[in-house]
């Protein structure tokens, strides 16, 4: 399986009309640094290129936009953005941005699930001034996801307080697929493997039972150390802590952050050895 493969969630994208708040915000949290990239940046609009800390190659980007919307979004590989965009408009899906292309580098569209989500889809580009950089993001992604680095991003997370619609929708739309999980607590949840992964990528937790936190999102998670403090420096810089860190027996520490924009993040550390 490749991890550059179609279905695969391989990157996420901060939508702002602000982009220096977000870099303020993001570079002393968790140690991002960041990079204009050229070849996105359209229109007059910067597309920046987020970096964890000591990694060669981008994770994700700040998208600027015009619209007065502040976002948070997983990108989801497709082998034919213009196809998918109407199979899942089929599935409920609603169009934001249409398939468009941007030079050679990549097809794009963002639409939102039948629950709200906003997710982003975009195509490999087929140049060959591309090609280190696709085998080498393709290199970094299969070490981060067996060894992530602090700050990295380490996984997904969904809420849904319908567990059916989301993950038949997941299901015949991406190809993933979901197993019972029982390391998160009293609260239900499922794993979530891109299309034939070993391993997961993702958590959803199923806020069907209204626990104090039903709600339906979709959001990247990062690595740190220690969720606690991090979620308290958040805190300090004026986000707010949604769901405060939490963990099961020998299970990882989790919180859910909305940082100043009202964009959701979560925090993951992993439990320490004794």
């Amino acid at each position: 399986m490749s991890f550059m493969s179609p279905g695969q969630v391989v990157w996420f994208e901060i939508g702002t009309t602000d982009p220096r708040a977000v870099t303020d915000f993001y570079g002393p949290l968790l140690g991002w640094t960041f990079e204009v990239d050229p070849d996105s940046s359209i229109d007059g609009r910067t597309y920046t290129r987020i970096l964890a800390p000591g990694a060669p190659w981008p994770m994700g980007a700040i998208q600027q936009g015009d619209t007065g919307d502040e976002t948070i979004n997983l990108s989801i590989l497709s082998a034919d953005v213009h196809a998918d965009v109407e199979a899942l408009t089929d599935l409920g899906a609603t169009v934001v941005v249409p398939a468009t292309p941007v030079g050679d580098v990549t097809v794009f569209a963002r639409l939102k699930d039948p629950r709200g989500n906003l997710f982003s889809l975009f195509s490999q580009s087929a140049s060959q001034r591309f090609e280190e950089r696709i085998a080498g993001t393709e290199e970094y992604l299969q070490q981060a996801a067996f060894t992530p680095k602090t700050g990295a991003m380490a996984g997904f997370e969904i809420g849904t307080t319908d567990v059916k619609a989301t993950t038949d929708f997941c299901t015949q739309g991406f190809g993933w697929r979901f197993e019972k999980n029982d390391t998160d607590g009293d609260v239900p949840t499922l794993a979530v493997f891109g299309p034939g992964a070993e391993y997961p990528s993702g958590l959803l937790w199923d806020h069907s039972g209204g626990n104090g936190s039903a709600a339906d999102y979709v959001m990247p998670t990062f690595l740190v150390t220690d969720v606690a403090a991090t979620a308290a420096a958040a805190q300090e810089d004026g986000a707010r802590v949604e769901q405060r860190p939490r963990s099961a027996p020998a299970g990882p520490v989790r919180a859910r952050i909305r940082d100043p924009r009202g964009n959701r993040f979560g925090l993951l550390s992993q439990p320490t050895a004794r």
